[in-house]
């Protein structure tokens, strides 16, 4: 049996599975080697009993997985895995990009793979390396068209009395907006981008209002023309999307892709989903 990790910082899901089929789905917290020693990855994966109960069996790993882009934090993160799974042969650590690639260029066709979920980039895949055209700063100066992004512009709106009146209302009914608890949240607890992604579950459900509408659009529309049209072939390659922002408001995206002339992809709300079937074959 093999396990698919798919690892945030804050939660990780591992997908059971072997040739013909999937065997089940588990959820450890996230799984940082950048910031985490082996020991406490050891006793995170240890924690989930039925993870633990297959220690024995598991033969193969292939781990994805945020801060796994160096050679040290690989090592630290392959210690960590040989310790847990007795009997593992094989162990392939890669940096959580290479995730949403494999799950969506399948075949390992050339494509422009977006990550839109709490944070948001845009890689290019050109059939065996992964291309970055744009450096991404993080949330504070870049993750645009995500969670963070539309929290920020939901809150800058609401102070700002742009809001229409009946989606203020709505939105007051929703949300703590006390300016002191925002702040709090903002400099004093921990992250704050969480914190921003937490309000696009009220865009989501108010998504058809023609001032969300606008707002989705011109966000969208940033985000193609910002970091999309950074490659040159943007136009001859199907551009693909994995993350719940990017998978929820897939409409919107798709009627944008098409009015800029870009092959629409897949969109996948999560890497899982289409991991399996690429390790599968």
């Amino acid at each position: 049996m093999k396990f698919v990790v798919d690892s945030g910082s804050t939660k990780a899901d591992w997908l059971l599975f072997d040739k013909k089929h999937n065997l089940g789905i588990y959820n450890t917290l996230g799984l940082n080697p950048e910031v985490l020693d082996a020991s406490v990855l050891i006793e995170r994966i240890l924690a989930n009993e039925e993870i633990a109960n297959l220690r024995t069996s598991i033969t193969e790993i292939y781990f994805y997985g945020s801060g796994c882009s160096t050679k040290h934090s690989k090592e630290i993160m392959k210690t960590a895995l040989q310790n847990v799974f007795l009997n593992a042969t094989f162990f392939e650590i890669l940096e959580d990009t290479y995730a949403a690639v494999y799950a969506t260029c399948q075949d390992l066709q050339p494509g422009i793979v977006c990550i839109n979920g709490t944070g948001s980039n845009c890689s290019y895949f050109n059939g065996t390396e992964v291309i970055q055209a744009v450096n991404s700063l993080g949330y504070l100066a870049m993750d645009d068209c995500c969670g963070v992004d539309f929290g920020r512009q939901l809150i800058r709106a609401y102070y700002f009395n742009d809001m229409p009146a009946d989606l203020k209302s709505h939105f007051e009914k929703a949300y703590n907006l006390d300016a002191d608890y925002i702040k709090e949240n903002f400099y004093k607890k921990p992250n704050p981008n969480a914190f921003l992604a937490s309000f696009l579950p009220f865009l989501i459900t108010h998504k058809n209002h023609s001032y969300l509408q606008v707002m989705i659009k011109e966000r969208i529309q940033f985000f193609i023309d910002f970091y999309i049209k950074q490659y040159k072939n943007y136009q001859e390659v199907p551009v693909h999307f994995i993350g719940s922002t990017a998978y929820l408001l897939q409409d919107e995206f798709k009627e944008l892709l098409i009015q800029n002339q870009l092959i629409v992809g897949v969109f996948y709300q999560k890497p899982l989903d289409g991991l399996l079937e690429f390790h599968q074959k």
